[in-house]
């Protein structure tokens, strides 16, 4: 713990004098970074957003969603291909982007499970069904359940009514 300042000292001396001691004992070779030149955002204006902005990065999260970072590293791989010196290394490259792709076509993406494997269907929602809404059958006067189709009105196919 740091001693409180003298009163007879000024703030700019005794904080001087703070730092030398600090170096003295070696305590700034500890800190992360030592030795490193400081980031370039430093310089940046300051932004009330920096730490959100980091933070996929820094947890190792892609910025893009699964499908666009695909396409983005097979237009990367692509170029890398087109580059490469030799037709080995050109294989090479292709066949990892291509067991990525296939990866993701296959696979289910990724996500929360119950967003993959809930299924609904038209009738629960009432798109021409009783479920969900309470009914049991069809209502009085339509034979199938659709409305506004009387019991004398049947349902024609298209290829009846396109001849």
């Amino acid at each position: 713990m740091t001693e409180r300042k003298p009163p007879d000292v000024s703030f700019g001396t005794w904080v001087e004098q703070q730092i030398r001691d600090a170096g003295a004992r070696e305590d700034f070779a500890r800190l992360p970074g030592a030795g490193r030149p400081l980031p370039r955002d430093m310089e940046a204006p300051y932004d009330e957003m920096w730490w959100v902005k980091r933070k996929p990065a820094r947890e190792g999260h892609s910025v893009l969603p699964p499908t666009p970072a695909l396409r983005k590293e097979a237009e990367d791989a692509l170029g890398a291909a087109l580059a490469a010196p030799s037709e080995r290394i050109v294989r090479r490259i292709l066949t990892e982007i291509n067991v990525k792709i296939r990866d993701m076509m296959f696979k289910p993406p990724p996500g929360p499970r119950w967003a993959r494997s809930r299924t609904t269907s038209r009738m629960s929602y009432g798109g021409g069904g009783s479920a969900g809404r309470g009914r049991t059958g069809p209502g009085p006067g339509t034979p199938d359940g659709v409305p506004g189709r009387g019991a004398g009105q049947a349902r024609r196919s298209r290829s009846a009514s396109s001849r």
